[in-house]
């Protein structure tokens, strides 16, 4: 399988990232970047600029993408700029991608995603979930975590203070509202496209946690 992962260089994408590139049933990873990766390998890592797509390089070729790209409110500095990242980016890349032949996604979505929500980020998040699925692939995979666990490179203290109140009282709440670790939602997004379960699909934060 040939597989692009998208934001290989965040929380999540990291863990993705390590697990393809030791699973057998990987052969190449495609991995667009803004910033370089260490070599590999098995890995492409095209650096981009993701306002500017290049629509016919040859690397778009791929059997199936994992979407693990998104950015804070705080980091985008305004609802513009954050669906910029979070809705347009991953939006343009499963056109392209699917254009091209890749017939799986999977998209590291969200808790709560909604395009009916009275909140901005689940909306967007929703928004995303439904476009794309006007998109045609075969198998389409949206895996919703929770409040996320791991080191950061960025600071996120509101994150940092949700985690470390959750780790004291996450037992007693019900498995939806407890941490998931980044390395659990990696596994989660790569099953998803090594089974390739035709259809639209949801992988729900309790299964994360």
């Amino acid at each position: 399988m040939k597989l692009m992962i998208v934001g290989a260089t965040g929380l999540v994408g990291r863990h993705v990232l390590d697990l393809a590139l030791a699973h057998e049933g990987v052969d190449q990873v495609v991995a667009p970047v803004r910033r370089p990766l260490s070599a590999h390998a098995k890995l492409v890592s095209p650096e981009l600029d993701f306002e500017q797509l290049p629509e016919d390089a040859d690397w778009w070729q791929v059997d199936a993408v994992i979407c693990a790209l998104g950015t804070t409110m705080r980091t985008a500095g305004s609802r513009e700029a954050f669906a910029r990242v979070d809705h347009d980016y991953p939006l343009a890349i499963a056109q392209l991608a699917r254009h091209h032949g890749a017939k799986t996604y999977v998209l590291n979505s969200a808790l709560g995603a909604d395009p009916n929500s009275r909140f901005f980020y689940n909306r967007t998040k929703g928004a995303l979930e439904r476009d794309l699925q006007m998109i045609g692939f075969e198998s389409l995979t949206f895996v919703r975590p929770g409040l996320i666990g791991g080191q950061r490179d960025e600071f996120r203290f509101g994150e940092r203070m949700a985690i470390f109140c959750l780790s004291f009282i996450g037992p007693l709440l019900p498995r939806r509202w407890r941490i998931n670790p980044a390395e659990n939602i990696a596994r989660a997004l790569l099953g998803a496209v090594l089974t390739r379960e035709p259809g639209v699909h949801t992988v729900e934060s309790e299964k994360m946690a």
